[in-house]
């Protein structure tokens, strides 16, 4: 079993949702990373998502594209990114890690020696945005050999057939975008979520995490309230960019905002339990 698979057993036995923040692996500066990711994890985070920067994020909005520029100004590569989970596993053996980017540096990097490298530093799962189900055979061969969950983005628009290919090439969880469009955009519509994650659970009892719009406490709790997990981006990663030119401050506050939606819907979860 899986890093990730254990984690959501145990989440199930405990009637908990996780919460999975993600951060750009090197925003504001590389030195800041790995303490962060402690720091997440002290405050509620059950899952962390490590962004690969890249030049070009055509999925992302414009906090997260700023996040990159301001990691790829200290030259952080996918190599770097790899780095910091090694480094992240010397202190965290249990908290799963899934890389999020872009195919481009992985096929610079290689699949088989990505995979590999990737594993033997402490990665569970990948996540690439613009590789879709049917153009990613040979990554997920690779990733499955090392026994790496690839993680596939299920849209307000995918049909059954999609869901189903993308559940069985898959693994760890399914990541719903709650919208057509970028990362940080204010359009969650919590009822059109709450339809689709009916439609998907029909079609695979993979665990469905929900990402895109969450903002706020309130926000992660009404999700909460149907899914099985939370992802949580732009709104912590506009934190962090706000404490950019005080970066001794960023490991103890930014992780403020994921400690306020573990507490909102742990909350939201004992009410309904009730």
């Amino acid at each position: 079993m899986s890093r990730i698979a254990a984690q959501f057993e145990s989440l199930r036995e405990r009637g908990r949702k996780a919460l999975i923040p993600y951060i750009t692996a090197g925003d504001p500066h590389p030195e800041v990373t790995v303490p962060l990711m402690h720091a997440l994890v002290e405050a509620g985070a059950d899952i962390l998502e490590l962004g690969v920067p890249f030049s070009d994020p055509m999925a992302d909005g414009p906090v997260i594209q700023a996040a990159c520029e301001r990691a790829l100004k200290h030259h952080v590569s996918l190599t770097r990114v790899i780095d910091m989970v090694r480094a992240f596993r010397e202190r965290d053996q249990y908290t799963p890690v899934v890389l999020m980017g872009y195919l481009n540096p992985i096929e610079v990097m290689g699949y088989e020696t990505f995979a590999q490298t990737a594993r033997e530093a402490g990665v569970d799962g990948v996540l690439t945005v613009d590789l879709p189900p049917e153009e990613s055979h040979d990554l997920v061969h690779c990733l499955k050999a090392q026994k790496l969950d690839p993680i596939f983005l299920c849209a307000p628009n995918s049909d059954a057939d999609r869901i189903r290919q993308m559940s069985e090439l898959g693994g760890g969880f399914l990541y719903y975008v709650s919208f057509k469009g970028v990362t940080g955009a204010n359009r969650l519509d919590v009822q059109s979520v709450r339809d689709k994650l009916a439609q998907i659970r029909a079609e695979t009892d993979m665990p469905v995490g929900v990402g895109f719009g969450i903002r706020d406490a309130a926000s992660a709790a009404s999700i909460a309230a149907f899914s099985d997990a939370v992802v949580v981006g732009s709104a912590l990663v506009k934190r962090i960019a706000d404490l950019a030119e005080r970066p001794d401050q960023i490991v103890a506050r930014a992780p403020e905002i994921i400690a306020e939606m573990r507490k909102a819907i742990d909350q939201a979860t004992v009410a309904r339990a009730s």
